[in-house]
């Protein structure tokens, strides 16, 4: 907490170092950002002088802003190297599939994913109800899109073995209204390329754009390819391919928020833009959806892309794959864990099939121990699983893993499943998200010994409530709890 009254803006001001030992006594109580053990949320190389480097360069273009790249060529200038940058590594460029290639850098992968759908959905102005398709394992930020856009969702199930989707149920669900196509490379839940050229090729035969979310494995994926990887076509490479999303703040170890949208050519990418002259002020000309953007990201960015160049990316791709591959063989060395997918990429994702063995409390175990692993409840016939988002800084700690594993699903097995109280469990199967207020939620909390104006420690009798829960009912009583917990600090 704050110390004193007057929180952020106090009477009087509050000298330089303490509001630093402020930030540092909060910061706390979050998880570790460096080390190798947090596999969510953070992209950790493990390089030596990279966050000071990319601090320096952040510092140097904090107040430069994006707003006009007439005023501030620089941003201009290391904008359009990171798009070449990208625009290469993914096949396109000069004397490739795809020379006409143009780009704009975002604040990450869901501006990326909006802004794709916005330029599939304005080059049909002709549709009253536009409309996409994407698998279900697609990510979540295709269904924010279509809710700010008033686009609607056509989602593709996934075969529960190969966790993809098949070009069949993608062009059954191409109508008149489809205006784009999504495919993942990978999926973030499961870390699996979907069959692109497949996807890309129904697309085009129905004279529809197709987009490639690579903002998870596009950093990846070429130089997982370059070392040998039986990587399959996702990139420009792919006829059809119209549009191609990647993060530079996660594989690319950039620090956040920076992410790059790809279009083929400059008519595809020109339906994104945004402009308005009509009032007295200065004509306003977005290419992204923020209008003031500080260059701080991106000359971060730029800086680090510089620093370590193709050999060091190779390297670190090269750690990245030693260390998915001794992650893996941790979780098949155990029994009642089992692989949910093979690692394709740089994800490793179990899943239990030992009704004594409960996923949610072997995360809560993890995290005791000082893994933090990230949970992913049932859906649509698919097991409830736990995933890790691997990077190059975890390879040191690969050893360590395994023992902490087992020693983790002993404890779990002495500790038992979640047992929800009986009437819990049928609130959850019968509530209908409008039946739920703030007041209803709070009560939920209580129930199950929560304080609702603070995170839980344990969050597995929290997560076995959501995964007993409708995928609408988890919605809104996620939303209600996070409500609870943004409160003013008076």
């Amino acid at each position: 907490m704050i110390d004193d009254k007057w929180g952020a803006l106090p009477e009087h001001g509050v000298p330089a170092e303490r509001v630093l030992d402020e930030i540092r006594a909060l910061r706390a109580a979050d998880r570790p950002t460096h080390g190798g053990r947090l596999f969510a949320y953070v992209y950790d190389p493990g390089v030596a002088g990279l966050d000071e480097l990319a601090q320096a360069a952040y510092a140097e273009s904090a107040h430069v802003n994006g707003l006009d790249p007439t005023a501030f060529p620089s941003l201009l200038a290391m904008e359009n190297a990171l798009v070449a940058a990208a625009a290469r590594l993914l096949g396109g460029g000069p004397g490739t599939a795809a020379p006409d290639v143009v780009g704009s850098v975002t604040s990450g992968g869901t501006e990326s994913l909006m802004l794709a759908v916005k330029a599939a959905r304005d080059a049909r102005p002709d549709l009253a109800a536009p409309r996409i398709v994407v698998p279900a394992s697609g990510h979540a930020a295709f269904a924010k899109a279509g809710h700010y856009l008033r686009v609607a969702v056509d989602p593709v199930p996934v075969d529960p073995v190969t966790l993809r989707p098949s070009a069949a149920d993608v062009a059954a669900a191409i109508r008149p209204e489809t205006v784009l196509v999504a495919a993942s490379a990978p999926s973030y839940a499961h870390g699996v390329v979907d069959p692109v050229a497949e996807i890309a090729a129904v697309a085009a035969a129905a004279g529809v754009r197709c987009h490639v979310d690579a903002c998870f494995g596009g950093w990846t994926l070429p130089w997982l390819r370059r070392l040998g990887a039986p990587v399959p076509p996702f990139d420009f490479a792919v006829d059809g391919v119209t549009s191609i999303s990647v993060d530079l703040h996660k594989y690319a170890y950039a620090p956040k928020g920076v992410s790059v949208l790809l279009h083929r050519d400059p008519a595809l990418r020109a339906p994104q833009y945004f402009a308005y002259a009509d009032w007295p002020g200065y004509t306003m000309i977005n290419p992204v959806i923020a209008s003031t953007r500080s260059g701080g990201p991106i000359a971060a960015a730029y800086a680090t892309l510089r620093h370590l160049g193709e050999d060091g990316y190779l390297r670190l791709a090269a750690l990245t794959r030693d260390a998915v591959a001794g992650l893996a063989d941790a979780v098949r060395a155990v029994d009642g864990l089992r692989l949910l997918a093979e690692p394709e990429a740089t994800v490793v994702c179990f899943t239990s099939d030992d009704p004594g063995l409960d996923l949610f409390v072997l995360v809560d175990e993890l995290t005791a121990r000082g893994w933090h692993t990230q949970p992913q409840l049932a859906y649509a016939g698919l097991p409830a699983s736990v995933h890790l988002t691997v990077t190059a800084a975890v390879a040191p700690r690969v050893a360590e893993f395994g023992p902490a594993l087992a020693e983790a699903v002993a404890a779990t097995r002495a500790a038992g499943p979640v047992e929800l109280p009986a009437e819990l469990r049928a609130l959850a199967g019968s509530l209908t998200p409008e039946a739920l207020t703030p007041e209803v939620v709070a009560g939920l909390a209580a129930g199950l010994g929560l304080d609702p104006t603070a995170a839980p420690e344990r969050m597995a009798v929290v997560n076995t409530l959501l995964d007993a829960a409708s995928p609408a009912l988890r919605e809104r009583l996620l939303a209600e709890f996070v409500g609870l917990l943004q409160r003013p600090s008076w």
